[in-house]
């Protein structure tokens, strides 16, 4: 099913392929920085009313991977005993980074209903090619392992996340749509980013107002597309995510920015 763990909104490396990590899959980072922390209060659609049902939270802190300097990135997400009534939710993701971004390692905790299970993901670069060690510890307790080797970038859903918010929006154009094939421990999605043009947009709780890039996460699947998530970003150097929109299996949900700390450049998107 598609889940709230699609909201932000989504390896074992030796020295001799961190360059060609480099080279394919990284990008670089102008927008954030460790230490930066994010808060999120979530809503759900409950008979045509918004009810707050949790919180997430983001963190990037600087860290080490095979002895390697790195971003370590957790997003951890919370329902409440109002959600729980509908959906219990307590999700856990945790990437490693080298410092240009290319991903190293990926871990998905999730229970979600009543299933409990563990995606994980290691990456290497042999030949410049992205290799993935996949491992899913399944609610049964059968435990899932894959090995899959791409010409092209992969990502996981937290490392795209981080390298979208360092693109350069200047040279979209509205209604272009950019690859962002997505491998969880099973699969490989066939998605992309679609650019939907700038809005301003209101942080919940406060008068103060944002300009926004919008973007929707869309994936095909069954010969038909679906937009999964809809975001918003800072229209500045930071790009923070201000607002999702979520199109779950089992509902609408949102998510609102509630407060940031440590971030990295100026906030110029903010217009009053």
């Amino acid at each position: 099913m598609i889940g709230i763990k699609k909201i932000m909104v989504m390896a074992v490396m030796a020295f001799s392929g961190m360059t060609a990590a480099n080279a394919q899959c990284g990008i670089e980072n102008k927008a954030f920085k460790e230490g930066e922390f994010l808060y999120y209060d979530l809503y759900f659609n409950w008979k045509f009313v918004w009810v707050k049902v949790g919180t997430a939270s983001m963190n990037t802190v600087g860290s080490k991977y095979n002895g390697k300097k790195a971003y370590k990135t957790s997003l951890i997400t919370r329902g409440n005993n109002k959600l729980d009534k509908v959906f219990t939710m307590r999700d856990t993701l945790v990437s490693y980074c080298d410092t240009e971004l290319s991903p190293l390692y990926f871990r998905k905790g999730a229970l979600e209903g009543k299933r409990y299970y563990v995606d994980e993901l290691w990456y290497s670069y042999p030949n410049g090619n992205c290799h993935l060690k996949q491992h899913r510890l399944e609610h049964t307790g059968h435990h899932f392992y894959k090995e899959s080797e791409y010409k092209d970038c992969v990502y996981d859903m937290m490392s795209i996340f981080l390298r979208a918010r360092n693109f350069d929006a200047s040279k979209f154009k509205k209604g272009q749509n950019i690859p962002m094939p997505i491998s969880d421990a099973k699969h490989l999605s066939n998605s992309w980013l679609k650019y939907r043009g700038k809005e301003t947009f209101k942080m919940e709780g406060t008068n103060s107002k944002y300009r926004c890039l919008v973007f929707s996460f869309i994936e095909r699947e069954n010969g038909k597309n679906h937009e999964l998530i809809r975001f918003y970003i800072t229209d500045d150097a930071n790009h923070i995510p201000m607002r999702l929109d979520m199109f779950l299996s089992f509902g609408s949900a949102k998510a609102f920015l509630k407060g940031y700390t440590g971030v990295r450049n100026p906030i110029t998107s903010k217009v009053n």
